[in-house]
């Protein structure tokens, strides 16, 4: 395979659609806290953009191959189909892409950072690797998934040496329920498709509509939690509010017809987008009247 055919592989295998995802609680985090911008936050939001993603997806797509064969979503935004000769390839290009941030981010850190940065990565792994392979264990499926997505922005607390209060924690707290809730119904679609491959799931074992209802509790309790927190915190609550629509015409939805469920995770990953920004917006609120 040639240099650019594979570049183009390791690019679908990353998700660019989510690099957003992970940098972005690392940068927040780091940058509401320091109120600079150096050299480490820019490192390490380089860190969580791109080697952290491919090191998560492409991990993923290796090691979920033979099933993601039989899955008819799989395929650029849902995950990459990888040829099997680049697999070895992607491996190495997901350790080797790491290691020059995680020896910067080591150098700078503390050891609780240091803790905290291996903590992630472990789970970065083990989600999809043998022997572990948390992906198939349910509802450590959904709790692994969303430390993926939170463990950035606890890691750029700790590095940065932040002040812990309640009302970080519930911000933390209602962070995770969003990422379970994330997980959980994107695992309602491949209900059928992993049940035909073996695969275990919050999903497959709990079925689809108490898994859709699940998801459904879990973004109202991320929007519960930061009703509880300072201000601007609680106006965040309504973040919740567009989440819960669009699951909500699948709050019955059967096993037979699961992959109904696709539309939904569609918009989804749209409205992370709109989440973002006013996520954003509070985040810039609080800054100028925290100055």
């Amino acid at each position: 395979m040639t240099a650019p055919a594979l570049a183009r592989q390791l690019l679908v295998a990353s998700r660019p659609v989510s690099w957003i995802n992970t940098a972005y609680p690392f940068a927040a985090a780091y940058l509401l806290t320091t109120r600079q911008i150096d050299a480490t936050l820019l490192i390490g939001t380089l860190f969580f953009l791109v080697p952290y993603n491919l090191a998560m997806y492409g991990i993923n797509d290796v090691f979920d191959y033979e099933s993601d064969l039989r899955n008819p979503r799989k395929g650029g935004a849902h995950g990459a189909i990888l040829d099997r000769r680049v697999h070895l390839a992607t491996l190495w290009a997901a350790a080797l892409s790491c290691l020059p941030f995680v020896a910067y981010l080591v150098a700078v850190g503390s050891p609780l950072s240091w803790l905290v940065l291996a903590a992630s990565l472990f789970f970065v792994v083990f989600y999809s690797a043998p022997p572990l392979r948390l992906k198939e264990r349910p509802f450590a499926d959904s709790i692994t998934s969303s430390i993926h997505f939170f463990s950035p922005a606890v890691y750029g607390l700790v590095l940065t040496g932040a002040t812990w209060t309640w009302q970080l924690v519930l911000i933390l707290l209602g962070f995770a329920a969003w990422g379970v809730a994330s997980h959980a119904f994107g695992a309602v679609q491949d209900v059928q498709a992993d049940r035909e491959a073996g695969i275990a799931s919050i999903a497959t074992v709990r079925g689809a509509r108490w898994t859709v209802r699940f998801a459904l509790g879990c973004y109202a309790l991320a929007g519960v939690l930061m009703l509880a927190t300072s201000w601007p915190g609680p106006l965040a609550a309504l973040v919740a509010v567009p989440y819960l629509i669009t699951l909500w015409p699948f709050r019955n939805i059967t096993d037979e017809t699961c992959e109904r469920a696709t539309a939904g995770w569609d918009r989804f990953l749209w409205l992370n987008q709109l989440g973002g920004f006013l996520v954003t917006l509070l985040l810039v609120w609080w800054w100028l009247i925290t100055s």
